[in-house]
């Protein structure tokens, strides 16, 4: 007689400690983790380049974690179960459930039939403090605006769990049906991913949970403290840089939030947990419009006048506008799948309002370039930054390049390190080379348009034109 077990399945959880689903799955001692790359029913969301790179290292993180045991599969999750439970006698299936639209319709689907042929299924929430649908007005209606979503929605809401345990005494077994890691084809067969090894892996942290918990100590050492004013200075390191560890389940948000509030309340950690509560709101806002990565959230900007210039677009995405602190977000992001979080609002301004391109433009190089793509976030912030989502920054707040360099890069460390080709003009002119002497440029051995491009575009008159623009939805 075969030997009753419970299957766990890893989805953007891949951790061991503080997950829900693989506690109620111990709980009938014999566990077959397993993991399943589903492209199908993803379409358009399947994993960008970048993401699934990552996802191959963090899969072999946990394959180690689990001593060898992980059962890694390919295809559509309910024909990969069915086929298990023809050779497992499956008592149970655990999962923390996912709020990307694709996967509730999916996970729905698989639910009901498994129910059906008997087995029990434990669904548990894994990846955010408080469930979309727990976080309401007094009305009922969800909330539209951060402030008050976060200040008397989530603080005053049940408080987030406390982070369980590693499970105790759980035998794993595997599938001898199972494929290999790298037989999913996560990586590229043009090996330009080997410019993020060094960026992830080193003594900061590591790709997966241990490198998770690594890299969130030394935030907590040495950038939380700092944390409010610092996260505004991209070559410093006061930001936590854990958005990918969060999207694959690394580590929790249950971890990080209850770790900072045992040191206490000051502006820096009341500001990250804001930032946490935050990543909440982008969930809440898919889950009540799970078109929110197409459609705009204020649709009278339906009728917003567009440009299309495939030229402007592919200088946007290789850094090469000839504005240097958008080339540098672009080029950070390019060789690294990381971009800190005030070069997105810069590099995205100037794409929806200086050059006027839509921000699915955006959206989508984001998706393929991002180690951390994550369609709550990424839809989210797109379309604040474009002025037509939730609580959405005005489309008439457009920001310099020019002057936010100077004011948050201002020893010029950021732009020299990812836009070399002019670190040898002095920091007068290192944000706007184009207004530089000539013989100020022939000392830092720049030709405009030879060395560095020249811009793309005037800063001064596409703002005009794109509050033009915005004035016409009236």
């Amino acid at each position: 007689m075969k030997e009753k077990i419970s299957i766990q399945w890893f989805r953007q959880d891949l951790r061991l400690l503080d997950n829900p689903s693989l506690q109620r799955a111990a709980q009938y001692g014999h566990i077959l983790p397993i993991y399943i790359l589903d492209d199908a029913n993803a379409g358009e969301y399947a994993l960008g380049g970048a993401s699934r790179w990552w996802l191959h290292h963090s899969l072999t993180a946990l394959q180690r974690s689990l001593q060898g045991n992980l059962s890694v599969y390919q295809g559509n999750p309910a024909d990969v179960l069915k086929n298990i439970m023809m050779r497992f006698d499956v008592a149970s299936v655990c999962w923390n459930r996912c709020y990307e639209p694709w996967r509730i319709q999916r996970d729905t689907r698989i639910k009901q039939s498994l129910e059906k042929r008997g087995i029990l299924v434990h669904t548990c929430n894994g990846s955010l403090l408080w469930e979309p649908w727990n976080i309401h007005k007094d009305d009922g209606t969800h909330y539209k605006v951060f402030t008050p979503f976060y200040r008397k929605g989530c603080l005053n809401a049940n408080a987030p769990r406390i982070p369980l345990p590693k499970p105790k005494d759980v035998h794993y077994i595997s599938d001898s049906q199972r494929q290999r890691i790298s037989s999913l084809n996560l990586l590229p067969k043009k090996r330009w991913d080997k410019k993020l090894d060094s960026h992830w892996n080193n003594r900061h942290g590591s790709v997966g949970e241990i490198g998770a918990h690594q890299r969130f100590k030394i935030f907590v050492d040495q950038g939380l403290d700092r944390y409010k004013d610092g996260r505004n200075l991209p070559s410093k390191h006061y930001v936590s840089r854990l958005s990918p560890h969060l999207h694959f389940g690394e580590i929790s948000p249950h971890q990080l939030w209850h770790t900072v509030r045992n040191i206490g309340h000051d502006e820096n950690i009341d500001h990250f947990c804001s930032e946490l509560g935050w990543r909440e709101f982008s969930y809440s806002q898919l889950y009540y419009h799970p078109d929110l990565p197409r459609r705009n959230l204020q649709t009278k900007f339906d009728a917003f006048p567009w440009i299309e210039n495939t030229k402007y677009l592919r200088a946007w995405e290789r850094g090469k506008t000839g504005v240097p602190m958008v080339d540098a977000g672009m080029r950070e992001l390019w060789q690294t799948g990381y971009m800190h979080n005030r070069m997105r609002m810069i590099v995205g301004s100037f794409l929806v309002k200086n050059l006027r391109l839509h921000w699915h433009h955006g959206e989508r190089w984001f998706w393929d370039t991002l180690v951390e793509a994550d369609l709550a976030s990424n839809s989210a912030s797109w379309q604040w930054i474009a002025g037509c989502g939730a609580d959405a920054a005005p489309y008439f707040r457009i920001f310099n390049p020019v002057t936010q360099g100077l004011k948050f890069d201002a020893d010029g460390h950021y732009v020299r390190r990812y836009v070399p080709e002019i670190s040898k003009l002095p920091n007068q002119y290192l944000f706007n080379p184009w207004e530089a002497p000539q013989a100020i440029l022939k000392q830092s051995r720049l030709n405009l348009g030879s060395t560095y491009p020249k811009p793309i575009t005037d800063l001064k008159d596409s703002r005009k034109m794109a509050l033009e623009a915005f004035h016409s939805l009236r």
